[in-house]
């Protein structure tokens, strides 16, 4: 987690928000750069010569990196520049796109996904810390929302974008086009983002443990790692899904994924209303939902009109969810939700790991319809944690 803090003094300078900008169109490309293999997984593998499951793990190794990073980052950097250390997470980022468009190999594929796993934990862990330097404390929340307008915008366009450009420059060239909106974001922050010092006055690193000793935190955590655990053991492998029980040619991989994202956007938007009043309900019915979607694509897998509407529905729970934790920690921990927010990460990224892992075994082993089960039935565990964590902050109140 970020040891960088707000300076005092911030409320009276000026907002940074090209800073804020520069920054969003490096989420844009690292979501992008996250995810795209979701989209690609089929040339992928036949290119390296390994399984899909195989080339799924892809994921699972970024994710993995990610958690070690989000939760080091900060003692390896220690007094550096948090600006020069950004720089250097986009440079890496830029060398993790070239090395996987360059792979002739899967070892060689699996380096540049855990260089991006590294950019990703980076990142996110300094995310808040880089909000509240960047503009007066009054406007952090509204620079977080653009912030996370790029993850929005990345999970809206990146895998119907992968799909297509792997139809027509093929997988490498795909990722590689990532790599000059690396540079652009590079050049952007160089010339954008203010001298943003460390803070020297760390807090206790037991406060992250301190954290974890009462009921609810640990209850909430689980439920929330249970989630992305069901939703990455199905999602990673819904190309190959598609193309050998649904049969969609490569445009309609494409739609199919384009309204995946597009609901994804909306449910970001229609969620924000929803958690103000009734933020346990709503984290509750998320995932209850996408465990009956993934039960009802068991019985209709083959028909293409309703497995674009299921999927689409997937995608307006799935990408509507993060909102909803991240709301969750900041009214549960709001003394302490950088460093809720700095075991979220971590959390979310291990149970991508673990989700697209098992899920990979499961698909390659048993078959999709074990996966998606195993799917649904994470995302059940995932209800009856988070109703635990609502009855936890009942009795606590």
């Amino acid at each position: 987690m970020s040891t960088v803090s707000p300076n005092p003094s911030n409320i009276k300078t000026r907002a940074h928000w090209d800073g804020v900008l520069a920054m969003t169109l490096c989420v844009f490309v690292l979501i992008a750069s996250e995810f795209m293999p979701v989209s690609l997984l089929t040339p992928i593998a036949h290119d390296l010569h390994v399984t899909e499951g195989l080339a799924g793990q892809g994921i699972a190794i970024s994710g993995a990196l990610a958690v070690l990073a989000s939760l080091t980052i900060s003692h390896i950097a220690r007094d550096l520049n948090r600006k020069f250390l950004l720089l250097g997470l986009t440079v890496l980022m830029a060398i993790s796109g070239t090395i996987i468009a360059l792979a002739h190999s899967y070892p060689v594929y699996m380096l540049g996904r855990a260089l991006i796993g590294i950019v990703i934990g980076g990142f996110w862990s300094m995310s808040a810390a880089t909000a509240i330097r960047l503009v007066p404390q009054h406007k952090v929340p509204r620079a977080l929302a653009i912030f996370n307008g790029g993850n929005a915008l990345a999970t809206v366009v990146a895998a119907p974008l992968g799909s297509y450009l792997g139809a027509t420059v093929g997988w490498r060239g795909a990722f590689f086009c990532l790599v000059p909106l690396a540079i652009v974001a590079f050049i952007w922050q160089c010339v954008s983002l203010p001298s943003m010092e460390s803070d020297k006055q760390r807090k206790p690193h037991r406060s992250v443990l301190r954290l974890l000793r009462g009921s609810l935190v640990p209850t909430g955590l689980l439920a929330c790692g249970l989630f992305f655990m069901g939703q990455f053991a199905l999602f990673t492998y819904v190309r190959p899904f598609l193309e050998t029980v649904t049969r969609v040619s490569a445009s309609g991989l494409s739609l199919i994924l384009l309204a995946t994202g597009v609901a994804g956007f909306v449910g970001t938007i229609i969620v924000s209303t929803l958690l103000n009043s009734r933020l346990y309900q709503t984290l509750i019915m998320i995932p209850l939902l996408m465990a009956v979607i993934a039960g009802t694509l068991l019985l209709t897998g083959h028909n293409i009109w309703a497995v674009t509407i299921l999927l689409s529905l997937w995608g307006m729970l799935a990408t509507a969810a993060p909102t909803g934790w991240w709301t969750w920690i900041a009214r549960t921990l709001p003394e302490n939700a950088e460093t809720g927010g700095g075991l979220m990460v971590a959390v979310i990224q291990l149970s991508i790991a673990l989700g697209s892992t098992t899920g990979g075994l499961v698909f390659d082993s048993l078959g999709w319809r074990s996966a998606f089960g195993l799917s649904g039935l994470l995302l059940l565990g995932a209800v009856a944690m988070t109703f635990r964590a609502s009855r936890q902050n009942s009795t606590a109140s």
